[in-house]
């Protein structure tokens, strides 16, 4: 089954983080995302040098790592418009509901780390769509 991962998912295969068990057991998996996850994913680990969580060394190896990760890239173009869609209904920012339009599209769902993002979107009948990390 094709499942799609957002960043929140894809950091903890890099980071030691609460759910970092059930992000890694999804590699067994056929993944795809938005070709956002990666950019996502890249401002994350520059957050965490900002904070002295990290160094620049350690969060280059780490992007390095996820570029590699088993995740195929999806172009974002055919999914912006409903992907507004969607933003607009669930009062969400667009770019995460460009992983929503791509399981929709897919007739799968996302799985998510991000618990604002999966509350909102099930709150909006999309839970069909959605899957908690670990849940």
């Amino acid at each position: 089954m094709i499942i799609v991962v957002d960043a929140s998912v894809a950091l903890k295969w890099v980071l030691d983080e609460p759910g970092t068990e059930a992000a890694i057991a999804l590699l067994t998996d056929e993944l795809i995302a938005p070709e956002l996850w990666l950019a996502e994913a890249a401002n994350a680990l520059w957050r965490h040098v900002r904070l002295g969580e990290a160094s620049t060394a350690e969060a280059l190896a780490r992007i390095d790592e996820l570029a590699n990760a088993p995740v195929t890239s999806v172009s974002m173009g055919p999914y912006v418009r409903r992907a507004l869609q969607i933003a607009t209904e669930i009062r969400y920012p667009i770019y995460d509901c460009l992983y929503l339009a791509l399981a929709e599209d897919r007739q799968t769902y996302v799985v998510t780390d991000d618990r604002r993002f999966f509350a909102a979107g099930s709150a909006a009948g999309f839970a069909e769509r959605m899957r908690l990390l670990g849940g």
